[in-house]
């Protein structure tokens, strides 16, 4: 009888981890950062149906890069969850870091006892009734999670688009200025991002009960001028 090769669980996890950064790597770019009246997540998606920005409740969205059939369960299992506990409990007991928890606990499941991780990378924000409240929760292929404050970035390049964004955008922006931000730290001085090859969505805090809202156009394209 042959022996099983063996391989030390150290590089087991080095080669899984490998291989989900180079999946999110190859992935479009996304920000989330907090504004003046909520939260605004953009991000790089030429597609028009194939939605990176969701919302998950009342105050609650879901953001993701990577592999798509991968983010997109995890998007649709955070709001049959976020479905069940408000109607078993109550609307106010949805919160983005439970959620935030659970997507973590299940990432870092498949991480450590699949064959293959899941190539995805994933934000959960939460609208709070002040802007001190707000929350942003992106969670790894790993299941680690990082508490953000001010803005969080996701997928390739993500290193670079955080530098950039880090000098110009405040907390007190208002929208137009802080989708300036955004879409200029995406594109970089090298290229142009037109509002066709953009995805934005806000959690809004003057909106009522459900706060999260699409920008389509023309609305983008005027804010972009």
């Amino acid at each position: 009888m042959t022996m099983p090769y063996y391989v030390a669980p150290e590089q087991v996890m080095k080669d899984r981890a490998e291989y989900a950064q180079k999946g999110i790597a190859r992935g479009r770019s996304l920000i989330a950062a907090i504004y003046k009246d909520g939260i605004l997540l953009v991000a790089e998606n030429p597609s028009h149906t194939l939605h990176k920005i969701s919302e998950i409740y009342d105050r609650v969205a879901f953001a993701g890069v990577g592999k798509y059939n991968e983010f997109d369960q995890l998007r649709v299992a955070g709001i049959r969850h976020a479905d069940t506990k408000g109607y078993t409990y109550s609307r106010e007991d949805v919160d983005a870091r439970s959620l935030a928890n659970v997507y973590a606990q299940y990432l870092g499941q498949v991480f450590t006892h699949e064959m293959k991780p899941l190539e995805v990378e994933i934000l959960v924000a939460e609208l709070g009734d002040v802007q001190e409240n707000n929350r942003l929760y992106q969670i790894t292929y790993d299941g680690t999670v990082v508490d953000q404050e001010a803005f969080a970035v996701l997928g390739g390049e993500a290193e670079t688009i955080a530098d950039r964004i880090s000098h110009s955008i405040t907390p007190d922006a208002p929208l137009k200025k802080a989708l300036s931000a955004c879409v200029n730290a995406l594109q970089g001085p090298d290229r142009q991002l037109t509002s066709n090859e953009l995805e934005v969505g806000a959690l809004d805090r003057n909106l009522h009960r459900r706060f999260f809202r699409r920008l389509e156009e023309p609305e983008l394209s005027k804010l972009l001028k």
